[in-house]
């Protein structure tokens, strides 16, 4: 089976120039002077390295957190942070280097959850240390949660069926009863940041629906994962072709290359990822589960080998080595 092999290419310029006779050689202390500084460089951007990966840690928004993660509803790595976050019915937890942390205030109950390269996306229902209206609408944020912002129909709907891309902002939502700007049980896509909504057909989308996903750069692609299986489609959601055979479909999330979608079918569960431009598809290797399924997906923007995803059964898997190796991070909800 062929493989999609992504490489991300870090780019390294090297200024190669030619002396002229008429330029000056460089003395001892000049050279010296220019290693020094090198160093110096070198040091403050491995300082700056250090920095990055210890965003979280470093943020006075949150606090080491040791408690119990029960109910989550999304999974993503919010503000290309290079953490995962875990958006759950108490507030936002998060892993870093290693150690779990988790927001001290807008402790709310995130559903429709999804990160973006700049924040998050949510809907959901406001904590016991929110003034948010309940239900909150749509929210999104781009200080890990700190402060919210309002977009459309605070007060009318919780979201539970939605999907953000992650660079383009499209959303793409199933409402499920009737507000001020959609019918009941119907699919609406606004690739505005919520200014407008338009009506999708959403034709072979007859199934009961678990999530959806939008492309994180091309708004012609979406997915939903549903009772019979998962569905993608090309034309913003209009038409949706089943692409599995048999099976439940769990999870889709996009790369900007691939589909990756979780099925469970007779005691099975698969991870996925499907190539949308020859639609080869690749097993991503799973750890043991008994009678589950993966729920929520996630891959690091930053780093495609690093991969989590939590379960029906509220465990927690992790790994940075594209799925060779798996660590059980959380157990039916409690921190390992």
């Amino acid at each position: 089976m062929k493989m999609l092999l992504i490489v991300a290419a870090a780019g390294l310029t090297i200024g190669l120039t030619a002396c002229s006779q008429n330029e000056e050689p460089k003395s001892a202390d000049k050279e010296k002077e220019v290693v020094e500084q090198s160093g110096k460089d070198e040091e403050t951007e491995s300082e700056k390295q250090t920095e990055d990966k210890m965003a979280i840690a470093s943020n006075e928004f949150f606090e080491p957190f040791n408690g119990k993660i029960d109910h989550i509803h999304g999974v993503g790595y919010a503000g290309d942070q290079g953490a995962p976050f875990y958006a759950a019915h108490d507030g936002l937890k998060v892993f870093e280097d290693g150690k779990w942390f988790k927001t001290k205030k807008q402790n709310n109950d995130y559903m429709g959850f999804n990160a973006t390269q700049d924040g998050f996306y949510s809907s959901g229902h406001p904590g016991e240390d929110s003034d948010l209206p309940n239900p909150i609408g749509i929210q999104k944020s781009t200080d890990n949660g700190q402060t919210l912002e309002s977009l459309v129909l605070e007060g009318e709907i919780d979201f539970h069926i939605m999907g953000v891309g992650y660079e383009n902002k499209a959303i793409f939502v199933q409402n499920p009863h009737g507000n001020s700007l959609m019918e009941a049980e119907k699919f609406y896509l606004s690739e505005n940041n919520t200014d407008t909504w338009q009506e999708m057909n959403a034709n072979g989308l007859q199934d009961e629906i678990i999530s959806v996903a939008v492309h994180p750069q091309k708004t012609d692609y979406l997915a939903a994962a549903g009772q019979q299986g998962i569905y993608l489609s090309e034309d913003k959601g209009s038409h949706f072709e089943k692409i599995t055979n048999g099976g439940q479909g769990t999870s889709v999330f996009f790369t900007n290359e691939s589909l990756i979608y979780g099925s469970y079918q007779d005691g099975t569960p698969r991870l996925v990822k499907l190539s949308l431009d020859d639609g080869v598809e690749t097993e991503i290797p799973l750890p043991k589960m008994k009678e589950d399924a993966v729920m929520y997906f996630a891959q690091n923007p930053k780093n495609k080998q690093e991969m989590t995803f939590t379960t029906f059964n509220g465990n927690i898997f992790f790994t940075e080595d594209g799925g060779s190796s798996w660590d059980l991070m959380v157990e039916a909800g409690n921190l390992k």
